[in-house]
């Protein structure tokens, strides 16, 4: 019998989670001015040290700058096409892995069950399938599958 609500649920770290949404937020607004680390902090309920934290990381993977000054904040380096969710992932949590044998960077001698293991092709597929989705969705087609009025809301408008 299978037992439903035991352990942990597999999911994503909170740096992964935030980083997205505070890339998703900069995305709709590109184009505009930078926007505060405060003002994305508030409208996404980010604690704002985290998120500084954040975008050092983001910044020094080349996804964001910063602009000094009384109208300063951040913006995309590039456009909202350009960043990927994989991107981001990896700026902020390093290499995607679904477990220690199904990596990326890993070679085939990470480890010596791999030839006689059962579960590796599965993980494999597993870890495949997740870097593919995360390298083929931009933070542009984020917004696209995103209502409008949804957006508003994390802006702090009314819907």
């Amino acid at each position: 019998a299978r037992r439903a609500g035991r352990g942990e649920a597999m999911k994503l770290s909170s740096r992964t989670e935030y980083a997205v949404r505070a890339m998703a937020e900069l995305a709709q607004m590109h184009g505009g001015d930078p926007v505060s680390l405060r003002e994305i902090a508030g409208r996404q309920e980010i604690p704002e040290k985290y998120l500084e934290q954040l975008f050092r990381q983001l910044r020094k993977a080349g996804l964001i700058k910063g602009v000094r000054g009384a109208q300063g904040g951040y913006t995309l380096t590039g456009g909202p096409r350009d960043v990927t969710v994989g991107d981001i992932m990896r700026a902020v949590d390093g290499p995607i892995a679904v477990c220690s044998c199904a990596s990326e960077g890993q070679g085939q001698g990470d480890c010596e069950r791999k030839p006689h293991c059962a579960a590796h092709p599965v993980w494999a597929r597993l870890q495949n399938g997740i870097v593919s989705i995360l390298d083929s969705t931009t933070l542009y087609d984020m917004l696209a599958q995103t209502p409008a009025s949804d957006m508003q809301g994390n802006r702090g408008g009314g819907s």
